[in-house]
This record gives structure tokens, C-alpha cells and sequence, in this order.
């Protein structure tokens, strides 16, 4: 069995055949040169750039892992901007003694991810650390991608009659996270929604026009996007539990630890905020496409206090979803 050593991040030919053999045999494209920058071709217009870090615990979960979620996760944060994937960047810290052929699984699952949703590796970056120093791989990506939509989306223009409907199953992501790590000896089937969810946009917009407000539901969940969204846009938010889907198997995780299916994240999930005139058009569009089979109208954007979320719950009553504190499930991105 291999392993990474610190030679290999120490700039001569143990590094080259790791940037070969692990990197570049997964990640070649014609945007990837051994030059100091990528020269990228873009279309007239405007782009969307982002960039985001993984930690991960633990790096291999069922649905994915820390390579899958870190091009996922890109490419979702493009979307939200109506942004075609272009072109991703991806910076490696790996920890001295990391598995060779673990590293080679990660590289190939960002691979294959990329290839789906489109995005091409433009530039990357390789450290090797200390035993100690790292918890054995972080993956930091940026992204670029060409806004679509005329006025992009944003957190601010939610309007009042607007309808909210989510793409998803709620909860999947931290549930199986938190089962994965074996804490509390509870079996589940249970795998991560991670998914990179361009084709899902381009096929609502397709089908809807242009959209208020998309949002994808990572850390805190759908609870804190639609905290987020009400307070930018001046708004509250009304959400109807009963129509609010999550699975059988996150549903019975959380009732058995007492969690709240609305705080934990998604990494292939997003809120979508439209006009009610569409919802019907985006719903349908949304079940028709590959991610978004369990797509729900769950609420409405009305007048009142700015920043509230209201659940009419299955009972008949109601309650506030206020924004959560401290930490949740940490390590879960």
C-alpha cells in the first residue's frame, strides 16, 4: 500500500508523479496546462465566481465523498446564480501518510462529477502537511460560470405572493453524515442528496422563465436560507409542514436524536422562489428532471415581519423558525 509523503509535496519528481498520476490522469481537459495561470475563453456577458472549502467527516460517506461534495457543491453555488459551469479550480492539502489509492478514489469522483455537470478543471494546487496537521485531505474549489438569466436571482427579491417550493427531500445530507460517523450505533440506508444541480436549473428555467430567488440548503439547512431570505428581502415566509418531504429513514434518524429535519443540510437541494403564476410550470419541470423527482410546493412569501418564518404544522397551529445558534453538526462540508 502507498502512501503520501512529505517529499511528495516537497516540489520535485515525487510531487510531478503525484500531480501525474493522481491529478492529471482524472482532471485533463484542455483548459489544464502545466503553465502558472489557465487562459480562459468566456462568452460576452457576465460570469458568477465562487469558491468554497471541505472538511468533511468522514471524507467517505454513503452518496459521495469529500472530492464529489467539493465539485457539488461549485457547481451548486454557480446555479444558484443561474451560472452555467465553465470552469473549476481545486487546491489539495493532504496530511503525510494519507492512502494513496484513497486519494486516487477522491480525484476520480471530482472527475466524474465534473464530466456531469459540465465543468472543466482549469487549475489546481497540491500541499502535503505534517501528520497531525490535517485531518488527511481538505479540498478547497473556485468556480466560474456564464449568468444565463437576465436579473440573476437574490436573496432579496422575494415578493410578497411569491411561491416557495423546494427540489427535494429535506435533511439527507447531515442525516447521513451523522449516521456515517457511528456515533449512536444507529443502521440506515441512508445516503447523501449530493448532486450537482445545473441541469436541474436550466431545465426550470426552461420551463418557468426567470426566477426570484435560489438558494441551495447547506449548512443550517432550509430553516437558515429562508431565515436568510425573509431578513434581505423584507419578508415573511409561510411553510406548510405537511407538504414539506423527507424521507422515511432521515425522518425516523431525527426523531430518534431529537434533531429537526429543516436545520440539517442538503448538498443537492435548493429553495426556488417565483412568481405563483409559474409554480405549477417549475414543479413540473423540477419532477421531470434527474434531482428533482421529490420537488414540493411547501409555502408562500407574504407580508409582515421582516425576517420571520412561520410553519402552519400538521395540527393545526403554528410556529416560528427562528435562526439556529451555535454549533449544529459540525464537519458536515
Amino acid at each position: 500500500m502507498e502512501f503520501v509523503t512529505m517529499a511528495h509535496g516537497a516540489g520535485g519528481a515525487q510531487t510531478k508523479r503525484l500531480i501525474d498520476e493522481i491529478f492529471l490522469s482524472a482532471f485533463r481537459n484542455p483548459a489544464l496546462t502545466a503553465d502558472d495561470a489557465a487562459l480562459l475563453a468566456v462568452k460576452k456577458g457576465r460570469i458568477a465566481f465562487t469558491t468554497d472549502g471541505f472538511v468533511v467527516t468522514p471524507l467517505f460517506f454513503p452518496g459521495g465523498n469529500i472530492g464529489k461534495l467539493s465539485v457539488c457543491g461549485t457547481v451548486n453555488d454557480l446555479a444558484c446564480m443561474t451560472a452555467r459551469p465553465l470552469f473549476i479550480s481545486c487546491s489539495f492539502i493532504i496530511e503525510e501518510g494519507f492512502e494513496m489509492e484513497k486519494l486516487r478514489m477522491i480525484a476520480d469522483s471530482m472527475a466524474q462529477t465534473a464530466r456531469a455537470a459540465g465543468i472543466a478543471f482549469a487549475a489546481g494546487d497540491t500541499k502535503v502537511v505534517a501528520r497531525g496537521q490535517c485531518d488527511g485531505v481538505y479540498i478547497t474549489t473556485s468556480g466560474i460560470g456564464s449568468v444565463e438569466q437576465h436579473t440573476a436571482p437574490g436573496g432579496a427579491r422575494a415578493r410578497e405572493g411569491d411561491a416557495l417550493l423546494v427540489t427535494g427531500d429535506i435533511g439527507r445530507h447531515g442525516a447521513a453524515i451523522l449516521a456515517a460517523r457511528g456515533l449512536y450505533g444507529v443502521q440506515t440506508e441512508l445516503e447523501s442528496d449530493c448532486a450537482p444541480l445545473w441541469s436541474l436549473v436550466e431545465d426550470l428555467l426552461k420551463a418557468a422563465g426567470p426566477v426570484h430567488c435560489l438558494r441551495d440548503a447547506t449548512r443550517g439547512g432550509l430553516a437558515t436560507v429562508l431565515c436568510e431570505i425573509a431578513e434581505q428581502s423584507g419578508v415573511t415566509i409561510e411553510l406548510d409542514e405537511e407538504s414539506i418531504p423527507v424521507c422515511d429513514a432521515a425522518k425516523g434518524l431525527c426523531g430518534l436524536l431529537g434533531l429537526e429535519p429543516l436545520y440539517l443540510a442538503c448538498e443537492g437541494r435548493m429553495a426556488v422562489i417565483l412568481p405563483q403564476t409559474r409554480a405549477q410550470a417549475a414543479l413540473t419541470a423540477l419532477r421531470q428532471s434527474r434531482y428533482g423527482a421529490n420537488a414540493a410546493v411547501i409555502g408562500r412569501v407574504r407580508s409582515g415581519r421582516a425576517g420571520n418564518v412561520i410553519v402552519n404544522t400538521k395540527i393545526g397551529g403554528k410556529r416560528l423558525l427562528a435562526p439556529p445558534s451555535g454549533e449544529l453538526l459540525p464537519r458536515i462540508c
